[in-house]
């Protein structure tokens, strides 16, 4: 589309010989091994035992994959959607995750709000690293704009054509529209990459906070759910039931009452609610 007045997506794939490299899986793999990375580093700064790290993030991966797709299926109404390399949805993921990490602290004996304080950081983190891999495949991209920023995916996944913005996003397009015409949308997987690194900023400067343990992942999950309630707006969805709210930023909406309602109950240090730091 070389005469294009808007930004041009193509995905990333490299081929190595019969071996085909995504950007998609590529990013799954790096915010996974970063996550592992600052999760070991965290509870080691804070003298806690980092050995359940590696069977935690097997189970963040496991539960993480399992929700998100379960979460996509559900969303689409088709089971058979649980077997497409495409459709992995955020919050599916993370509470997913949520579950199958929680397993295993309790299988474990471990102390649920110590390994979920530290785990904050690594989650701000590998959302920003995971977000870039959506960039790269050309998904969950935003409603139509017009702007010089703006990005056409005549590639994507799927590629952002009038037909295809119309019958799978609800998107309304004045009549005449060629469906074949790829639509220039805001880029919202680049805005959701700055996002998530402003919320790992943001948990990082107040990593050493004098809360009780699992204060921080409160903290997470408040800047999770407003995260995710902001970019829903400028996203391609049919799925507003609520008031014109989509069912993500109602979930949304939850994790940021629980996140107050667990900073909350963690602001105090006290019997049954210990510091961050090991005794």
């Amino acid at each position: 589309m070389p005469d294009s007045p808007y930004i041009v997506h193509q995905p990333f794939v490299y081929h190595l010989g019969p071996l085909e490299v995504g950007g998609f899986g590529l990013a799954m793999l790096l915010c996974f091994v970063i996550g592992q990375i600052l999760l070991t580093r965290e509870l080691t700064r804070r003298g806690h035992d980092p050995a359940p790290v590696g069977d935690l993030v097997f189970a963040a991966v496991v539960g993480g994959l399992l929700g998100a797709k379960i979460y996509y299926a559900i969303l689409v109404q088709d089971m058979g959607a649980l077997f497409d390399r495409a459709g992995f949805v955020f919050w599916g993921g993370l509470i997913g995750g949520i579950i199958a990490t929680s397993l295993v602290v309790r299988f474990k004996k471990l102390r649920w709000s110590t390994i979920s304080d530290a785990s904050a950081i690594s989650l701000a983190a590998a959302y920003s690293v995971g977000r870039t891999g959506c960039w790269a495949v050309g998904d969950d991209y935003g409603r139509p704009w017009d702007s010089p920023l703006a990005v056409q995916f005549p590639e994507g996944a799927p590629a952002s054509t009038a037909a295809n913005m119309s019958q799978l996003f609800g998107v309304s397009f004045p009549p005449g529209t060629d469906p074949s015409a790829v639509i220039a949308v805001h880029p919202t997987q680049i805005y959701e990459v700055i996002l998530g690194f402003v919320m790992f900023l943001i948990v990082w400067r107040f990593r050493d906070h004098k809360h009780a343990a699992g204060w921080l992942f409160g903290l997470y999950a408040v800047l999770a759910g407003i995260e995710r309630f902001v970019i829903e707006f400028v996203r391609a969805k049919d799925d507003r039931f609520f008031g014109g709210l989509t069912l993500a930023q109602m979930i949304a909406l939850g994790f940021v009452v629980a996140g107050v309602a667990w900073m909350y109950s963690r602001r105090e240090v006290g019997p049954g609610r210990p510091g961050i730091y090991a005794s």
